[in-house]
Parts: C-alpha cells; structure tokens; sequence
C-alpha cells in the first residue's frame, strides 16, 4: 500500500516486515488491502469514419444509438477492415475508478462483472484487459458466451462525434458471482447506480446482493450515481437504496440537483449528508466539494482562509477526519472545497473519468486508513474509529489533483501515479 501523500514520519506504517517471496496476483480476504468494484464491462471504442458509413448502418448522426449485437460485429469488423480504429479503452465508470486506485495505491483491487470466455486477439475484450491495470484482479469475473458491452464512438471529418452503443452480455452477472468472502474482507465496496436501469435482468439482484453482503460485514459502501437522467428516473428507488446500504455517495453538481432539488452544492450536500456519511460532489470548472460527519468533541479547526457560500464559514472544521455518523455521539457536518489544481490545465484534452479520478482518491485513503489500522494498530490516529486516513481538506487536495491528470491526457483512465515530489509545491514543503 502507497500511502497518499507526504506523511509525519510517526504515522508511517512498518515497512521492515517480511514479504511473501512470490506475492499473489489473487486478493487474500484478512491478508490483504483491497476494494471491489462492481461494474458493467464495456470497451470504449474509437474510430474516424466517413458520413457514408453512418448512411450504411442506418446511424444517426450526433446522437447516441443503441445497437444489436449483430450490427455491433459488422461495424467492428467493417472499422477493422477499414483501418479506422484509433483507440481501444476499457470503460466503465467504477472499471475506471478501480483501475486509477490500483494504480495510485500500487495495491490490489477486485472487479466484479462479465468477461467474453473466449477472448480473440485483438479484439475489443483482449484491449479491456490490456488497459486494465495488473493489480486488478479479475479472476471473479463471470464468464459469458457473447461479448461484453462495446460503445463506439464515430468521428466525421467535420468532427461531429457519434456514439453507437451495444451493451452484449454486460448485464448478465449473476448473484452466484458475488463472492461474500472477498467483499466481506474488502476495504470498501464501490459499485454505481446503473444497473438499476435494467429491470429483469441478472445484474440488478447480484448487486443488491453486493450491497447486502457489504452491510452484512460492516464493510463502507460507495455508490456513484451515474447521470442526471438516470437519477431523474429513478429518484425514488435510489433513495431508498442510498438510505439502506450505502456510506458515501459521489456525484456532479447536475446529479446532486436531481437528487435534492437543490442547484446549489452546498445545499444538496447538506440534504444528502442526512441520509449518508460522506458525499464527494464535483462541480466542473468550480472544483470539488468533500462533506461529511465528524464527532463534535474530535472537530479540528481549518487555518485555510474561512469561506462563506449558501452556508456561512462551511469549511470552519475542514481539518477534521470523516467518521461514520453512527458512530459519533454528536455528530456534526463538515463540508471542504477546493478549486481546480493550479487553476486546471491549460487545455482540457478529455472530461471523461474526471470525476472516477477524484473518487479513487478518495478510495484510496479510505483503503489506506484501513491498511494502517490493521499494521499498526495502537496509533493514535486511531483513538476514534475514523473513516478515512486524512482530513477532509487534505483528501480534497488529492482528490483534485489527481482529476487534474485526467483532464490533462487523453484516456480516461491513469497510465502511471503521481509524481513523489509536485514541481507546483515549493521546496520548503518537502523539507518540513
């Protein structure tokens, strides 16, 4: 486990105990630090195509089109004939967010879903593993006897883009596949709110059963929200899963007013904080807010300028450390915000995975609390029984950054960590 961060040398983990010579690829429940991550497997797919080919297979222009698994094959195969592929991406939302902690964490994480039993090379499921990080695990993967989900994106010489999607056998997980030991021995279970769409079929029951085992085990639950339609439709049925299972919710501004009602952050934050532990809500070019609850005797005062927003002096106690609300005997709401890293980079190349980047920050620290409990466990940074490793104003730092390279590449998805030292941050910083 990489831990987030500079950190004081007296909280350090030990790191003079002996190593297993061959370490597993596999996760071990109670040996090791991991998350599961519960997701529709799907490949992003990335071609430049002529307005004829849309005419061929009957695709409308600018849209997002849903397609048969048939016509999904023709048009790979008639893009791979063509030489028209310009990148292959494995997708999925929480695919993406387990991906960017194991590689942040240099740790384990396990992905739950489907996968093609037959995977040819090159082909859309061969580039999914490819660009899946090695430390995810994915030996609990269902196999499936078609395709996992293929979303196209078709590019036109006047740089219009459209999307033909095929979800395949994505949502044929199964409750047989939800392993309860390695979910009851996980960090954290991080799953999304997309299969509730899918009525009737396997994978809604073999979440709700993830959710289940996760609160069977006490294990915190992390549930994004998918899109602002999604929420619309759902609104009442999210809720009731949100009040049931789940500890912290992460969102964007447009899915928390769905949600709430409220447009203004801080106040759907506010409303949402009465129903979970934590809320991680991005807010586009306007940074980021991290809230939560906090023991009112363990609060911690901020020495960041006071800011006022629809609540006066919000981030007052942003140096606190999250804690579960039932856990507290006066719990109080905290709220942090920061703006985009060094003002967000000078051209924004992708916005895709922005807001998984900062989640699995977020991740990560939980995971790491975690970790350090288990090592070292009479550390004071565990007199009380705290969510996370660090404070929120400290978590919204990482958060940030780690959007910031997002924003700054073309993928959605991290190809190596942070840098150790930031050429950003003065030479003082690592020298206290």
């Amino acid at each position: 486990m990489k831990f987030p961060g500079r950190r004081k040398l007296k909280h350090y983990f030990p790191v003079s105990q002996e190593k297993a010579i061959l370490p597993s690829t596999e996760v071990r429940p109670n040996k090791d630090t991991y998350i599961v991550g519960l997701d529709e497997t799907i490949v992003d797919v990335v071609a430049n195509i002529d307005d004829a080919f849309l005419e061929k297979f009957a695709i409308k222009k600018g849209l997002s089109n849903l397609i048969d698994v048939d016509t999904a094959q023709k048009i790979y195969a008639e893009l791979m004939k063509n030489n028209s592929i310009s990148d292959h991406f494995a997708g999925g939302t929480i695919a993406n967010t387990i991906h960017n902690y194991s590689v942040l964490a240099d740790d384990k994480s396990v992905l739950l879903g489907v996968m093609s039993s037959n995977i040819a090379l090159g082909s859309p499921e061969y580039h999914y593993v490819c660009t899946t990080s090695s430390k995810v695990d994915m030996s609990h993967l269902q196999g499936v006897s078609g395709d996992i989900g293929r979303g196209v994106t078709l590019i036109t010489p006047d740089g219009e883009r459209t999307f033909a999607i095929s979800p395949g056998d994505m949502d044929e997980l199964n409750e047989n596949h939800i392993p309860e030991d390695i979910i009851a021995g996980s960090a954290s279970l991080v799953t999304c709110a997309y299969p509730l769409r899918h009525e009737g079929k396997p994978i809604k029951p073999a979440m709700l059963k993830a959710l289940q085992d996760a609160k069977k085990h006490d294990v915190p639950v992390v549930l994004t929200l998918g899109t602002q339609h999604l929420v619309e439709e759902n609104r009442e049925e999210l809720l009731a899963l949100i009040r049931d299972y789940v500890t912290v919710l992460a969102m964007n501004e447009l899915e928390a007013q769905a949600l709430t009602g409220h447009k203004e952050p801080l106040l759907a934050a506010k409303v949402i904080l009465d129903d979970v532990d934590m809320v991680l809500l991005t807010n586009g070019p306007e940074g980021l807010y991290l809230c939560g609850h906090v023991e009112n005797s363990l609060k911690r005062g901020t020495s960041n300028p006071i800011k006022s927003d629809d609540l006066v002096d919000f981030n007052r106690w942003e140096f606190s450390r999250p804690m579960k609300r039932n856990l507290c005997e006066k719990p109080m709401k905290v709220y942090s915000h920061i703006d985009p890293y060094m003002g967000g980079p000078e051209k924004i190349k992708n916005t895709n995975g922005a807001g998984d980047g900062a989640l699995s920050a977020l991740l990560h620290d939980i995971s790491a609390n975690h970790y350090h409990k288990q090592a070292v466990p009479s550390s004071s940074k565990h007199t009380a029984p705290f969510l996370a490793y660090s404070s929120f104003a400290q978590i919204c730092k990482y958060s940030n950054r780690v959007s910031y390279e997002i924003l700054a590449q073309n993928a959605p998805r991290l190809s190596k960590g942070l840098p150790e030292r930031e050429d950003s941050l003065e030479e003082a910083y690592w020298e206290r």
